[in-house]
């Protein structure tokens, strides 16, 4: 006779399943920086491939990225400009063995030479473990470190020394400000020539950087104009619309730890319902970020607005190991001293950044324009 369950107390299912909501909203955030990454290291593993093995490689020589960005744009890629292009292939050939901690999703996408290749090169790396001795395996790098990170280690090119910051990124969980940082501080050298490394290893970590709220917010987030939905005529709500959009996956694609909970929140304050735009839970900062889009100019009344959805998420919302929930207001256009007055006194953490649309068809809009006036 199977041994009967035990019954759990109300309190211990509502525990039980915030676990997994939290669970699952962490996981959700470490795959997309996880598939970003390995995304770009697919892509420069098929520059490299097509460089020594494309039928038509010949026809291309130098002008090969060039040629790839121009068409790769044609059909709404993003990120994807020579200058990216280039720093893919870099990243695909410094770090080879993070074809071991592919998905099966992805290494289904890999050309079958180069699973042969990485087989034959992993054979000789055991013999010749001078450079393995120098690699973290690649699911390391790539779970713990966002391609951003990537991207400032790939420009070191002593192998122990690009070691050296990997580690101690992971280990101090440095911002990429932080990162570089170090590395223009000649750290690496520092910490050769320390007799007690580890004591500057703890002063380094004492006063850097990590990630905080301050980092997080760039300031004016550029909104690219490829890809909005287009309609017959784009309403200022239609514009709000796809904002939002843009806006809740460039922080899921670029905020290195957000994980996303609700887009127009309803709150209940008093006898009256209110809806914030985006809320996201910052799982390295350990609290709710409010984010507020208003498509005019700064207001302090916006402010105040924002201020009063942040200090209820304080007051309700706020678990007992959470830090205090953060408020980022985006408008089109900012008044620094009026910003300065309007946060003057006001206790919460409260950011103001203006954003900007990139119109790469700017240029086709006013030729119609001057050919509609006759200019």
């Amino acid at each position: 006779m199977a041994e009967k369950q035990q019954i759990f107390k109300f309190g211990e299912l509502v525990t039980s399943i915030e676990s997994v909501h939290s669970e699952a909203l962490a996981h959700a955030s470490k795959a997309v920086n996880i598939g970003l990454t390995m995304r770009n290291w697919l892509i420069g593993c098929y520059i490299c491939e097509f460089e020594l093995h494309g039928a038509d490689r010949a026809e291309y020589g130098g002008k090969l990225l060039h040629k790839l960005e121009s068409e790769l744009q044609k059909k709404d890629l993003k990120r994807v400009g020579s200058r990216d292009l280039n720093r893919y292939q870099q990243f695909y050939k410094l770090y080879p063995h993070i074809l071991d901690s592919l998905t099966l999703q992805f290494a289904n996408l890999l050309p079958g030479r180069v699973i042969e290749s990485h087989i034959i090169n992993k054979n000789l790396s055991i013999s010749q473990s001078v450079t393995a001795k120098f690699q973290l395996p690649g699911i390391e790098l790539v779970s713990k470190l966002s391609f951003t990170h990537l991207s400032e280690l790939i420009l070191i090119d002593n192998n122990p020394e690009r070691f050296f910051y990997e580690v101690e990124c992971i280990r101090g969980n440095w911002s990429v400000r932080e990162l570089r940082r170090q590395i223009q501080s000649l750290y690496f050298i520092r910490s050769g020539m320390s007799k007690n490394k580890e004591k500057l290893a703890e002063m380094a970590n004492q006063n850097c950087e990590l990630q905080t709220p301050e980092l997080t917010f760039q300031d004016p987030m550029i909104f690219e104009f490829v890809g909005f939905a287009r309609t017959e005529t784009f309403t200022e709500t239609d514009l709000e619309n796809e904002l939002l959009n843009k806006l809740q996956k460039l922080i899921m694609e670029l905020g290195h730890g957000f994980c996303f909970e609700a887009r127009q929140k309803r709150i209940l304050i008093g006898e009256n319902y209110y809806f914030v735009d985006l809320v996201f839970y910052h799982r390295i900062l350990n609290c709710h970020v409010l984010i507020e889009l208003k498509t005019s100019k700064f207001s302090h009344e916006h402010l105040g607005q924002l201020n009063t959805y942040v200090s209820y998420y304080r007051q309700n919302m706020m678990s007992h190991d959470d830090n205090p929930p953060v408020g980022l207001l985006l408008c089109t256009q900012k008044d620094e001293a009026l910003v300065e007055c309007a946060l003057s006194g006001i206790s919460n953490k409260l950011f103001v950044s203006k954003f900007q649309i990139d119109l790469p068809e700017l240029q086709q809009i006013l030729k119609k324009v001057f050919k509609y006036f006759a200019i």
